[in-house]
């Protein structure tokens, strides 16, 4: 396999920072044709992207592990965006998979292919408070080295409230996919909602992907997607990649998947100045987007503004 050149520095799109790589395959998807049966799993990075992929992999499987263990996720559920030299693109590996295909994505809205748009794909957002994120990405930074150098943890969160990051703006994307899912077919869900009753969530995709399944097939999966599970399944702990890309000896990808971990991280300065940032940039909000995301809100909300 080719060597990668790690710690590359970002490159932008539109506006948008990228690991450099994935910059290099936005132009190629922009003709990128969605099947209709296509299911896109869509997620700002670290908000439980690999979670719920694995529970709808056991969805699509029928509760089957044997079948989710034929290959790790990243294989099962094809990273739109991907590309790295020496190894299939995500477009590449979309192309070997059969359909009905689970797709992933982190991009935001003005980077993804417009054809997913046009045909109306289902969609599955997950949205996840940006505390536990913006520490979560920082020790993903450390260690997965296709990012830049993360410098400081105090740095990173600068970057990560300025949109400075891969991915750019957290607010940005979890507000303009709050507000696609009043136009288009979107099932947007919260991590924290996950972690407190997974059956309940499970329930509501099962829902929108027209599925159902026996009650203790629906408790399987619950089971076999626990964090605790999937921290010791190699084919969802990302272990399977190569050591000089992903160095789980600093960082394990699947860390700790706690709410509120934010907490043992943030200083009380830190923690101060984000609040202050946050409530200038979700003012305006829609309230359920804002509550459910663990925001007090500031007498600026109201249902229905978006």
């Amino acid at each position: 396999m080719e060597q990668i050149q790690i710690r590359q520095p970002e490159e932008y799109v539109k506006g948008i920072p990228l690991i450099k790589f994935f910059a290099e395959a936005i132009g190629p998807l922009e003709s990128f044709q969605p099947l209709p049966d296509d299911l896109l799993i869509s997620t700002y990075p670290k908000s439980g992207t690999t979670w719920v992929s694995q529970i709808l992999d056991m969805i699509y499987q029928g509760g089957d592990l044997e079948k989710c263990h034929r290959a790790p996720i990243f294989i099962r559920v094809p990273f739109l965006e991907f590309k790295a030299p020496g190894i299939p693109s995500g477009l590449e590996t979309l192309k070997e998979t059969p359909a009905p295909r689970l797709i992933k994505t982190h991009l935001p809205l003005t980077l993804l292919p417009q054809s997913l748009l046009d045909k109306k794909i289902k969609v599955i957002y997950v949205a996840r408070n940006a505390k536990d994120v913006a520490v979560s990405y920082y020790h993903f930074y450390c260690m997965a080295k296709v990012h830049p150098d993360p410098g400081t943890w105090d740095s990173f969160l600068e970057k990560f409230m300025a949109g400075k990051v891969c991915y750019g703006s957290w607010y940005q994307h979890v507000q303009e996919w709050w507000k696609l899912s009043h136009t288009h077919p979107v099932l947007y869900l919260f991590y924290e909602d996950i972690k407190e009753n997974p059956k309940r969530e499970v329930q509501k995709i099962l829902e929108f992907v027209g599925r159902s399944l026996p009650e203790e097939i629906v408790d399987r999966i619950v089971q076999h997607t626990s964090f605790e599970e999937m921290k010791k399944n190699p084919m969802t702990n990302y272990t399977t990649i190569p050591h000089d890309i992903m160095d789980h000896d600093i960082s394990p990808f699947m860390r700790k998947g706690k709410v509120g971990d934010w907490k043992t991280t943030f200083t009380v300065a830190q923690n101060e100045c984000f609040d202050a940032d946050y409530a200038k940039k979700m003012a305006g909000w829609d309230l359920g987007l804002c509550s459910r995301l663990g925001v007090v809100s500031s007498g600026n909300h109201s249902r229905g503004s978006v």
